[in-house]
């Protein structure tokens, strides 16, 4: 069977998902974030378009890095969560049948059986396609907002999430999945032999279970997860399904593909068991003029300060101060994100221009016809740079009307892309894509 490629959607409950002033486009919607049909009608769009998931990033606070104030990022238009995502992805759910749906929850401000549950009730509403983003959270303004003075240091996060994990895969042990009877008749609604205590006691977390939700279809949410730095990578390399990377160049896809599979095989693990995949925004459009003059009009609409108070955010440090990568990495202390100073950094050496130029430049975009994004896409893919994409949105909700209708039957007429979905849950079409 030919290798197919998998497809996940970078999303937001605001008005901007990735691509800075894109919420300035005409055709984008600001009027529904708070409306349920705006989720519905995502999720269809990414159904049809044959995505394996879509999952929402998110953020717990208002960005207050970049010159020591929150008003260039909120007052610009950044990439904000205006309505918590747990909220609306039921309502996805009720309107798919395979698509999966992630949520980005922080170990480093949760408790597990909060997690669990939650997570875990996704799961069954959904029969078997919820999805886990860990991450350990970067940033001091997060950190404040849950009674800390700032973010402990890295290894200590991905010690916390370790442990978070842990107890989280136990909870969701907790029963087995014929434990439910329900029978009328006999009056026995559960076998409690089927159902034990999680007793997890770790470093940082402890939860006694039992979970008070049953198995899901697909046994427990797929984990996600975007750790760069080395620890990250350790940490993604033994719980990931799927992780998530900024590389700006093939070269450099191949390499991060190539040093996660050596981690994966030192762990015990199949790289067939994690899928990687870059993330990449695309501007379609029916001929390459049309491509690039879209693309243009898009760069028409950025505010270069929202690009700089969005790098800030990224990188942990205010840039209206930082000239160098190394400065950056030194003033950031325990903020930032290992895998954006990479990217920024890999942009520049690709680019030839200095870091300092490298934060002023927004997310680059891959301009061009349907057949044209194909052939990047299936470069990447048939050469070892990933096993699909992450896509975000350069114009919310447009660019998966447009992936959908152009770029996904191309994909499909290439044997690159599943036609129908293989399996019900998001487990099974992780494991086979079609």
């Amino acid at each position: 069977m030919k290798r197919k490629m998998h497809l996940v959607a970078y999303l937001k409950t605001g008005p901007t998902a990735s691509y800075a002033s894109a919420w300035r486009h005409p055709s984008a919607p600001l009027d529904d974030i708070w409306d349920a049909e705006r989720y519905e009608n995502l999720a269809r769009l990414l159904e049809a378009a044959r995505f394996d998931a879509g999952f929402f990033a998110d953020g717990m606070g208002l960005p207050d890095i970049y010159k020591n104030s929150f008003a260039d990022y909120v007052g610009r238009g950044g990439q904000l969560s205006l309505i918590d995502p747990m909220t609306v992805l039921p309502l996805m759910a009720r309107v798919t049948r395979h698509l999966g749906l992630g949520n980005t929850i922080s170990t480093t401000f949760n408790q597990p059986y909060h997690i669990a549950r939650s997570l875990g009730s996704l799961d069954l509403l959904s029969r078997g396609r919820a999805a886990w983003n860990v991450v350990t959270s970067a940033t001091n303004y997060e950190a404040r907002n849950f009674g800390m003075d700032g973010m402990p240091p890295k290894d200590d996060r991905y010690d916390r999430a370790d442990d978070v994990l842990e107890a989280c895969f136990a909870l969701w042990d907790c029963w087995d999945p014929d434990a439910l009877v329900m029978d009328r008749k006999s009056g026995v609604f559960a076998d409690a032999s089927k159902i034990r205590y999680a007793d997890h006691a770790g470093p940082y977390v402890s939860t006694r279970g039992p979970m008070s939700i049953p198995r899901s279809p697909q046994g427990r949410p797929l984990i996600l997860q975007a750790g760069s730095s080395p620890r990250g990578r350790e940490c993604a390399a033994r719980w990931a399904d799927m992780i998530f990377c900024t590389t700006a160049t093939k070269a450099d896809g191949i390499a991060f593909r190539a040093d996660m599979h050596t981690r994966l095989a030192a762990l015990g693990r199949s790289p067939v068991e994690c899928a990687i995949l870059p993330t990449l925004s695309v501007v379609i459009g029916e001929t390459e003029s049309i491509a690039r003059e879209k693309a243009e009009y898009l760069d028409s609409l950025i505010d270069p300060e929202l690009v700089m108070a969005s790098s800030s955010t990224l990188l942990g440090v205010d840039l209206s101060r930082i000239e160098t990568a190394e400065e950056a990495e030194v003033a950031a202390g325990n903020q930032g994100i290992a895998g954006s100073r990479d990217r920024m950094s890999q942009v520049a050496k690709a680019q030839g221009i200095s870091f300092a130029q490298a934060v002023r430049k927004p997310r680059g975009l891959l301009a061009g016809t349907p057949a044209m994004i194909a052939d990047v896409m299936e470069d990447w893919f048939t050469n070892g740079a990933c096993d699909g994409f992450v896509l975000p949105p350069t114009v919310f909700p447009g660019t998966y009307e447009e992936f959908g209708r152009m770029v996904t039957p191309e994909l499909q007429r290439r044997g690159l892309l599943r036609r129908e979905y293989a399996g019900r849950t998001l487990r099974e079409n992780l494991a086979n894509p079609g």
